[in-house]
Order: structure tokens, then C-alpha cells, then sequence
């Protein structure tokens, strides 16, 4: 009885109600941090190796003065953005076997979405860029407007308000 997982006297753990020690915790939630991470990350490293590339474009020069100081915001929002989103794997590596890895997870957690956070200013900078320099400033700022909501829509707003619905652990 004691052996089976749903039965009720398995010890639980406070926080997530699953029958784990504090360390298979913080192994399962750096594990899904990272799994979460390597889906964000070649959207980053597209996004930033396009910019990189652009510079070198001919009509790059056709660029109004606003536009290149749009370009460049945006180029260094992706560069921290790609800061941010590798730093747990890199503090992973240098914490290694150092019995680090609730630390390692809370931090990591707070750079995770301090990264999403710039990935998705940049890549409305990026949209409002190329829809300044293709169409115009009204369609920049309209789809600027639009893709803005859909980040906070479905990136931050609905998670957040789902988590405030969920009762206190």
C-alpha cells in the first residue's frame, strides 16, 4: 500500500503534491526548464542571425535615422534575451555536483521570463521595423499594437490570471 503513488500515505511534497524528495523536485523542475528553453531558443537564434545579416543588405542605407536606432534596439534586446535564456545552462554547468539546483532553478526561472519578456520587445521592434521600412509608419504601429497584445495576451496575461485563480499552496 505504502508503495503505491496515488495511495494517500505517501509523503507528498508541500508544493506539488507529487510523492518526491526536495531533490527529485528541483531535478524534475530543471529539467523542464530546460526542455522549456530549448523551444525558445531557435526562435532567438533565427531572429538574431537574420539581424546580424542585415547591415549587409543593400538597401540597408535606405534606412530613415529612427529605423537604425529601432534596428539596433532591437538587435541588443535579442543578444540579452539570447543572455538570458542560455545563462541556466550555463550555470548548470558551472554549479555542477555543487548541490545548487533550487538555487539554480529559482534564478534560472527569473531569467526565463525576463528573456521572454525581451524576446517579445524585440520582435515587435523587429515587426514595427519592417513594417516601417516596407509599408509605412501607420501599418508599423498597428502591427506593433497588435502583436504586443498577443504576446501579453497569450505569454504573460492568461498565465497569469490562471495562476491567480489557483488556490495557495
Amino acid at each position: 500500500m505504502a508503495d503505491d503513488p496515488t495511495s494517500p500515505y505517501v509523503p507528498r511534497h508541500h508544493e506539488s503534491g507529487r510523492p518526491e524528495s526536495e531533490e527529485e523536485r528541483a531535478d524534475r523542475n530543471l529539467s523542464d526548464l530546460l526542455q522549456e528553453l530549448r523551444v525558445a531558443l531557435p526562435g532567438v537564434q533565427v531572429l538574431f542571425g537574420f539581424l546580424l545579416t542585415v547591415p549587409f543588405s543593400q538597401r540597408f542605407n535606405d534606412l530613415t535615422p529612427f529605423q537604425e536606432k529601432l534596428y539596433f534596439g532591437v538587435l541588443i534586446g535579442v543578444a540579452l534575451a539570447t543572455v538570458l535564456l542560455v545563462a541556466p545552462t550555463a550555470g548548470h554547468r558551472i554549479l555542477f555536483r555543487r548541490q545548487q539546483k533550487e538555487f539554480i532553478v529559482t534564478l534560472s526561472n527569473r531569467l526565463a521570463l525576463i528573456g521572454l519578456l525581451l524576446l517579445a520587445i524585440s520582435m515587435c521592434g523587429a515587426i514595427g521595423l519592417i513594417s516601417d521600412f516596407i509599408f509605412g509608419t501607420t501599418t508599423a504601429v498597428i502591427s506593433t499594437i497588435v502583436m504586443a497584445a498577443a504576446f501579453i495576451g497569450f505569454w504573460f496575461f492568461g498565465p497569469v490570471m490562471r495562476r491567480q485563480k489557483l488556490p495557495e499552496r
